[in-house]
């Protein structure tokens, strides 16, 4: 997939600058970013994988979408770091490729599986009566596969096409490899890469986008026609997967424009520190589990009696 640079050997970012002293600072504190983003993504998703009550579709799609932010904080974060402490910020050709590959697919799994998890509130608010029936465990089990080998094989050929372009220059207006840099580096004949850049948009973008506008559409149609109890329950639900795609195209849109650490920094933190945070807060079955296996049993002799026995039979 990487067998052709164009005789060009590495590649120099120019969106970095001298900032002497204030390096390591930044340092720290993108340090402190990954930590916590490791640690909470982690912590969410030995909680659904250890505790039974939570195999349910909501929440092995949500531990999908956790583990995609690890994926993807654990491509960026180490070498960012690297670029900030560094005096030469040039990366070699085949990790320049490798990096986009890596920073596609995470962006394309995560708007995919986002999408899905707005169809499966779609099933469970307009369809509860039937939705085990539409929701199976093959079902759950052919959907996450989708969304993490659509996005592989589709970014793969992305890059093989990128890759054999003849360029022209070898410097990067950004702080991390871009595709649409490289494309804009080429010599030769890039009417394939458009074509299928535009391909490429319309499957990953404004396909999922439709599904999640169509399915919030028809959520909102059964809430204004429901009772209060539908109401308070699509609310419950919905809510944080809304915030999480809002924050996510927000995110994107910055990672389009940027051209500096701060804007790169908010792109590469905002899903992946929001998201378990979110919805860990958000969903109370999952912040009592949390708690519970943060704090021990101390937290659980503090509980109420009725609410200690929802939480010991939760983690069985």
């Amino acid at each position: 997939m990487f067998a052709y640079f164009s005789f060009v050997s590495y590649f120099t970012f120019g969106a970095y600058f001298d900032i002497g002293l204030f390096k390591y600072l930044f340092f720290t504190i993108i340090m402190c970013f990954y930590t916590v983003i490791v640690c909470a993504n982690l912590l969410l998703i030995v909680v659904i994988c250890k505790n039974r009550s939570l195999h349910e579709p909501m929440y092995l799609f949500l531990c999908s979408l956790f583990v995609n932010e690890l994926y993807g904080s654990t491509t960026m974060f180490p070498f960012l770091l690297v670029q900030i402490l560094s005096d030469i910020h040039t990366v070699s050709a085949s990790l320049c490729f490798l990096q986009i590959y890596c920073v596609f697919a995470y962006g394309t799994i995560e708007i995919i599986n986002l999408s899905v998890m707005s169809y499966d509130r779609y099933l469970a608010i307009c369809y509860p009566l039937q939705y085990n029936i539409r929701m199976t465990s093959n079902k759950v089990a052919m959907l996450i596969a989708l969304t993490w080998l659509f996005p592989l094989i589709e970014v793969a050929v992305k890059i093989s096409l990128s890759s054999s372009l003849q360029l022209c220059g070898n410097i990067i207006n950004k702080v991390y490899c871009d595709n649409y840099s490289i494309v804009k580096l080429a010599c030769s004949d890039t009417r394939v890469n458009n074509i299928y850049g535009l391909i490429y948009t319309c499957l990953v973008i404004f396909g999922p986008l439709s599904l999640i506008l169509y399915t919030y559409m028809m959520i909102l149609k059964v809430c204004f026609s429901g009772s209060k109890q539908t109401r308070q329950k699509a609310l419950s639900t919905c809510t944080p997967h809304l915030a999480s795609v809002l924050n996510f195209f927000f995110g994107s849109f910055f990672e389009i424009v940027q051209s500096s650490i701060l804007l790169s920094l908010y792109f590469l933190t905002c899903q992946p520190l929001f998201t378990p945070v979110l919805y860990g807060l958000k969903m109370s079955k999952i912040y009592m589990i949390c708690k519970r296996l943060v704090c021990g049993k101390c937290f659980s002799n503090c509980l109420p009696a009725t609410q200690s026995l929802t939480v010991r039979r939760s983690l069985r």
